[in-house]
């Protein structure tokens, strides 16, 4: 009977990788590819002291910033680690019953992606919350070494690898070799920071007041590391000094100003990296360069910026965005060859 139930278990519920991101969540399944991908955003409705889950994923982030009082649009991971314990694992335990058809049996081992910054306290939080929403076994794996993986890298090799993962909440800056981290930093700097610099700059500059959606959308729409052109884009805010709806024509020269700083940052995270990554493995990197991850990898020029600063080569990863679940998604299925690098807590 318990044969029975085992192998009842195994067909009803596939193993998992997820590359649990700041503003996205994918999702996937061992041998089908990326089947889930939505954002990681809550909304939760409280009634009479009680709060319950309205709504995760696509459907709760068209509520963020529209909500009335009642309702609250959260997201539960700030930098890449967990804000919000409960609603985490309310949202991985919908995303597991959404891919499993809410099969009764859907208790799968799950493969975590986290950023190297992370404590172990912030670990364990993220294996508790996975454990609580159903999963039988949880195992983690660091970000930059998943989105080496699904870069194609040759990490497991006797020569230097690197990449840089722009993620939401952080940007991962690593050097592998033979299968491990030579030098790894994470950087509490991100999309989400170029979001508030953005908002920061409109405030300043237009005396508009924008929300966080409509930033993102700037950043997507025009944001640039390096302005090539004249383009323009039409911003509505709200304006700071008479509080009416007012919409001004912004530049790809007043993004790139506005995202300056935050790009700063990552080259001098980038070069720390490279004054601490062994001679030897320097000299690879001067041919291998670094390959870009990440939501961030798509900011228009960021490439010819980050080797207008190093003087190295850099390369996008052919799906940037999807790059660290199908790397997550690779160990799963290899866990016998990647199994140095899979941990748990």
């Amino acid at each position: 009977m318990f044969k029975f139930f085992k192998n009842l278990t195994d067909v009803w519920s596939q193993d998992m990788a997820i590359d649990l991101g700041t503003a996205n969540t994918l999702v996937v399944l061992k041998g089908q590819g990326v089947v889930l991908n939505e954002p990681s955003v809550v909304a939760i409705i409280e009634n009479q002291g009680k709060k319950t889950v309205l709504a995760v994923g696509d459907e709760a982030k068209t509520m963020l910033g529209r909500t009335p009082g009642n309702i609250s649009a959260i997201r539960p991971l700030r930098d890449g680690v967990i804000a919000d314990f409960i609603v985490t694992e309310e949202m991985i335990k919908h995303f597991i019953k959404k891919i499993h058809k809410n099969k009764t049996f859907a208790n799968p081992r799950i493969l975590i992606c986290v950023p190297t910054g992370s404590t172990p306290v912030e670990r364990k939080a993220i294996q508790d919350s996975a454990l609580a929403a159903g999963a039988r076994r949880v195992q983690l794996i660091e970000e930059p070494i998943a989105a080496a993986i699904g870069a194609g890298l040759p990490i497991s090799e006797a020569t230097g690898s690197m990449v840089v993962d722009i993620g939401g909440g952080t940007t991962e800056i690593a050097v592998m070799s033979l299968g491990g981290l030579v030098y790894s930093k994470s950087l509490r700097v991100a999309g989400d920071a170029m979001d508030n610099a953005l908002i920061n700059y409109m405030r300043k500059e237009y005396n508009l007041m924008i929300g966080d959606s409509t930033a993102e959308k700037i950043k997507k729409e025009i944001g640039t590391a390096i302005p090539s052109n004249n383009n323009t884009y039409a911003v509505k805010g709200r304006d700071l000094r008479s509080g009416t709806p007012k919409e001004v024509n912004i530049t790809e020269e007043d993004t790139a100003e506005a995202l300056n700083d935050i790009l700063r940052e990552m080259v001098d995270g980038i070069k720390d990296a490279l004054e601490n990554t062994p001679p030897e493995l320097s000299a690879d990197l001067v041919d291998m360069g670094m390959t870009l991850t990440g939501g961030g990898a798509l900011l228009k020029n960021i490439d010819k910026r980050l080797s207008k600063e190093t003087g190295l080569p850099v390369h996008i990863a052919d799906d940037p965005l999807a790059c660290v679940a199908i790397g997550t998604g690779k160990a799963l299925e290899n866990e016998e060859v990647f199994s140095t690098m899979l941990s748990e807590y």
